[in-house]
């Protein structure tokens, strides 16, 4: 069987890139596109022998796509103007154009794509919230394995159908998938996710909802057998260049009673986001390197204490940022995954906040293709 071609579109880092690798399905990338340019540094870093297309999707003209004759799209379309914190402005945000632009072109090409996998927040299917939203499309001829269905699935189409269908769980962590069995003909607007609030799922769509952290954490303390590992398991060993990420005294004053304090036994953290290390609240979780330290002890009264001694007992719990190679573990990449040498601390977390979980989509990628 020949192997399949393969064009990543919004490619970053090259998480779907990793995820395709990790499936083991036999396939070439033909291109991979995207504007960022520190992105495609560690693209390029990661990945040399890979033509890399630093431009604009819309600059790709029909007759460009038509020759990369791609069997398979992995895309990644920006996600500000889906998520809750962002402007909320859809299609109408400026940064969809090329996503639009995208849906425009497929029906025209000379010879449609077999698969499509979409990445996206939780949302993008009616645009609000932060969860992961993962969208595969496969042309009729090419059926899924699953019996399709207009339901939200809360679990991969392959585990215990008990476990498919969930009331809603609140939005405070999670990964989302959802899988859309597409006409041949039809890959366009129409049928992809829909940006109105107001409207239904398209037939055929599924959403994947993992539990809430604190759902998590109940099961975990009822199953002392759980499958699901401690964050211990993704941190690196403590040295002395741990010390730039500890959490300096001003933010460890203003910040303490609004951070996610998590120790290494949690098996649970929140999301990482592209600005965490530079802004505190929400941007992510924070590690209790002082494990024995009971948290509880430590905030007892905290808003009676004068300043200085806030800070003596914040410190106790020797409060610090998960590295770039810690969260970059999180995400599934492997360890060979490596960040070129003159991108900072601070560009990385913007990088893998932007990134999605390599072992998520490399399990759609074989649940797409079987």
């Amino acid at each position: 069987m020949a192997a399949l071609r393969v064009l990543e579109l919004y490619s970053g880092i090259g998480g779907m890139h990793q995820a395709l690798k990790e499936s083991c399905t036999s396939a070439k990338v033909v291109a991979a596109v995207d504007v960022n340019t520190l992105a495609n540094e560690v693209y390029k870093h990661n990945f040399p022998s890979i033509p890399l297309w630093a431009k604009t999707i819309e600059g790709i003209t029909l007759k460009e796509f038509d020759r990369l004759s791609f069997d398979m799209i992995l895309m990644s379309p920006p996600c500000q103007p889906f998520t809750r914190i962002g402007l909320q402005g859809d299609v109408s945000d400026p940064r969809t154009k090329s996503f639009l632009y995208i849906l425009d072109i497929l029906p025209r090409l000379q010879k449609l794509p077999k698969y499509l996998l979409l990445e996206n927040v939780k949302g993008f299917e009616s645009s609000s919230a932060r969860l992961r939203y993962f969208l595969i499309a496969k042309l009729h001829q090419e059926p899924f394995s699953f019996q399709a269905s207009d339901q939200i699935l809360t679990r991969f189409p392959d585990q215990d159908p008990e476990d498919l269908f969930k009331d809603k769980v609140a939005d405070k962590v999670g990964e989302a998938s959802s899988a859309l069995s597409g006409e041949e003909k039809n890959l366009d607007p129409n049928i992809g996710p829909d940006c109105s609030s107001n409207k239904k799922l398209p037939k055929g769509a599924f959403l994947f909802k993992l539990e809430t952290a604190e759902e998590m954490e109940k099961k975990c303390r009822q199953d002392n057998n759980s499958s699901i590992q401690m964050l211990k398991d993704f941190l690196e060993e403590e040295n002395e260049d741990m010390s730039q990420y500890f959490l300096p005294p001003k933010s460890l004053l203003r910040y303490a009673f609004l951070l996610d304090i998590v120790k290494p036994t949690c098996r649970r953290s929140t999301c990482f986001t592209k600005g965490y290390g530079h802004y505190v609240e929400g941007t992510g979780s924070v590690l209790q390197t002082a494990v024995d330290v009971q948290l509880e002890s430590v905030f007892k009264h905290m808003e009676e204490l004068p300043e200085e001694e806030k800070l003596m007992k914040l410190s106790t719990l020797k409060l610090r940022y998960f590295t770039p190679r810690e969260i970059a573990n999180l995400h599934g990449f492997p360890q060979e995954f490596g960040f070129p040498d003159k991108v900072t601390i601070k560009q990385c977390y913007r990088l893998l906040g932007n990134s999605l979980n390599v072992h998520v989509v490399a399990r759609l990628i074989s649940i797409l293709l079987g």
